[in-house]
Order: structure tokens, then C-alpha cells, then sequence
């Protein structure tokens, strides 16, 4: 029927057909009126209406529709598209593209009464659009808007209700951001103190970590340990720890130190070094001085040993305080002063008897 005008399939059930069928085989069409309501509608075949270049009507109402998702870009000389009595509360963003396109090339009269629009936040822009496509728009008398309170104005009596409805969806914005702002900001705020609060442990965790998987080690166990024990100190302290340390502990006492300068392994980072030496030792001597507490590495090394008492060695002390130099309590880190407190910790004598004990004391530490 090549010279076929107008069509009419109302009332039929093509509507599962239709979904992925066309309703003519030929390429190009003269048809001007087709009318598809009364179908069962819910979903059309994208290019259901290619090759209609001269169809002016389209009659889709009393189906179950509920956006254009068919192709109707192409269609030029329409001119009446009756979507009446479907089931559409708004348009999507690609719809509304191509409507402003047939809108502007044509005088399409677009009827979308007896549809129960959505008067919403998230459907305001496709009610701001209609508003100002309002000409296109037929039989506005029977376009409803529903509120989430299932009140309902019409079309005609919009503008108003726009507008409360675009200062309403402007707070509810702004206090959604709002809110995702506090929100977020509790959410850093929990997440740095949490971090700050564990960040040695966190900091234990990593380079006990690293160290296990960069390079071998065999398995330590308490009775088994590299060095007797790891001497932490400044480097402005190294005098100490070569004139006294050295000779009494490891010449006269036989046991064996690890000292930084000394048994480093060369090209590890100076921090799995650390880990390592501490881990490797039964016990860690911290040798303070002022220059220990300004020192970034001395404090380092003795926040691992503490984390190395904790979690690796079920909570036995393993560090030993040794102060070289009086200093005042409110000068000291206060988990250096709550091992203070609990008097693990020596003081040098720098006196001839009073070296004797002490490095009694020292070897006694180191054997426990």
C-alpha cells in the first residue's frame, strides 16, 4: 500500500511486538496519521518510525509509555503527537534534546494530558522545561503535577508552584551539601585522630611489613635474637657509645650491640633498618639526651621499640632509658614519662663507683 495515508491499529495488543518490530517493511512511507493507542504500549522499537518523512500525527495515547525512547528525531513534519494517557512523569535528558530540535523546526503540539507528572526535586528540570516550552504543549487544562503528598495542581496554575518548588529544591540542595560537608568533615576529622592516635602502631604495622617481604629473615623467636641489644642515640652522642659502650658491653662483657653506624646494612632504607635492628634485638637502650629528643630518628627508634614491646612481644618491656643528662619532666614526651614513672629507666653516674653499678645494671637489663 504505497500510497497509504493514514493508519489505524487501535485497540489491537502489538504492544509486545512492537517492542522489537516494525509495523512496515518498506523503506519510505507517505503515511500522515497513524494511530497506535489502545495497544499495550510500554516500550517501542527504536527506528519504529524511520522512513515516515511525511507523518504530521502520531496518536500513542492510552498506552503505558513512560518517556520517548524511540527515535523521532527525523521527523519533520510532525506536527500533533498524542501521548496522552500514559504513564509519563517526566522526560530524560536525551528526549528533551530532541524534542528542541523538532521544536524548533516545527509547530510540534506535544499532548501529555491525564499523565500524572511528578513535582519533584529531582524532576525539576524537566517541569522548568516545560514552562518555558509551554506553547508546544497541548491541552494543558488536563496536565497534572503530583506532589510527594499526592497533591496535585494543573499545568495552567504552574508557574507559581514553580517557583515555590525551585526555592524549596534550592534549600533542600543546600542542605544536602550541607550536610555531605559536615559529614565529611566528622568523618576526616575521626579518620585523622584515629590515625593520629595509632600512628606508630600503623607505622610498626608497615615497616614490620616491608621489612618481611623486601628481604629474607629467618623467623625470630624469644630466645633467638641477632643482638643482645640495640644502642639508640645521636650522632652528636657517638663518643659514648665508642669509648664506654662498646668496650664494656661487647669487649669486657661479651655481648653483642648493634650500633647504626656500625651494622646498618648499606643501601636498606634507614627505617626498615630500624625496624630490623630493633626486631633483632632482646632489648633497645636509648641513650637521652637533649639532643636524642630533638633528634627525628632517636624518637622514631624508641616509638618502634615500643610498639615492638606491644605487639610483638605480648606486652614485655624491652626498652631501657638511660639519662645521660638531667632533665626536667615537663621536657620529656609524656609515653617517655609514663616509663619513667614506672622506673624503667637509668641514670649515668659519671663517677667511677657509681659506673661500676651502673653498668652492672645495664648487663643485668640486657639478660633479663
Amino acid at each position: 500500500m504505497p500510497e497509504l495515508e493514514y493508519l489505524n491499529l487501535e485497540h489491537n495488543s502489538l504492544g509486545y511486538f512492537l517492542e522489537s518490530e516494525k509495523y512496515s517493511a518498506t523503506n519510505t512511507t507517505v503515511l500522515k496519521d497513524i494511530n497506535l493507542s489502545y495497544n499495550g504500549i510500554d516500550k517501542l522499537n527504536a527506528s519504529v518510525f524511520h522512513g515516515h518523512p511525511c507523518l504530521e500525527k502520531n496518536n500513542l495515547s492510552n498506552n503505558f509509555l513512560t518517556d520517548i525512547h524511540f527515535d523521532i528525531s527525523h521527523l519533520k513534519s510532525l506536527k500533533i503527537m498524542d501521548l496522552s494517557n500514559n504513564r509519563i512523569q517526566g522526560f530524560g535528558s536525551r528526549t528533551i534534546l530532541h524534542l528542541n530540535k523538532l521544536f524548533d523546526d516545527s509547530n510540534l503540539q506535544l499532548n501529555l494530558s491525564n499523565n500524572i507528572l511528578k513535582c519533584s526535586c529531582d524532576n525539576i528540570k524537566f517541569l522548568q522545561w516545560m514552562e518555558e516550552r509551554s506553547v508546544h504543549f497541548s491541552e494543558k487544562n488536563r496536565i497534572k503535577c503530583k506532589f510527594r503528598n499526592e497533591t496535585s495542581v494543573l499545568l495552567t496554575t504552574f508557574t507559581n508552584t514553580l517557583l515555590e518548588l525551585e526555592k524549596e529544591c534550592g534549600s533542600y540542595t543546600m542542605l544536602i551539601i550541607l550536610m555531605a560537608v559536615a559529614i565529611l568533615t566528622v568523618f576526616i576529622v575521626i579518620i585523622s585522630g584515629l590515625v593520629y592516635r595509632y600512628r606508630w602502631t600503623l607505622r610498626y604495622i608497615y615497616y614490620m611489613t616491608m621489612s618481611k617481604y623486601r628481604r629474607y629473615k629467618p623467623e625470630d623467636t624469644d630466645h633467638n635474637f641477632s643482638y643482645d641489644a640495640f644502642i639508640s642515640y645521636a650522632d652528636e652522642d657517638k663518643t659514648f657509645i665508642v669509648n664506654e659502650c662498646i668496650p664494656i658491653l661487647e669487649v669486657q662483657g661479651g655481648m653483642e650491640l648493634c650500633i647504626h653506624q656500625r651494622d646498618f646494612l648499606p643501601g636498606e632504607e634507614i627505617t626498615n633498618n630500624i625496624t630490623n635492628a630493633i626486631h633483632e634485638s632482646r632489648k633497645t637502650i636509648c641513650i637521652i639526651k637533649r639532643s636524642f629528643l630533638d633528634s627525628y630518628y632517636c624518637m622514631f627508634e624508641f616509638n618502634i621499640a615500643r610498639m615492638e614491646s606491644i605487639y610483638s612481644r605480648g606486652g614485655t618491656n624491652i626498652l631501657l632509658l638511660v639519662f645521660y643528662d638531667q632533665l626536667r619532666a615537663q621536657d620529656l614526651p609524656l609515653v617517655m614519662l609514663e616509663l619513667v614513672q614506672q622506673d624503667s629507666y637509668l641514670e649515668y653516674p659519671d663517677d667511677e663507683q657509681g659506673n661500676i653499678v651502673f653498668w652492672d645494671k645495664i648487663k643485668e637489663a640486657i639478660a633479663l
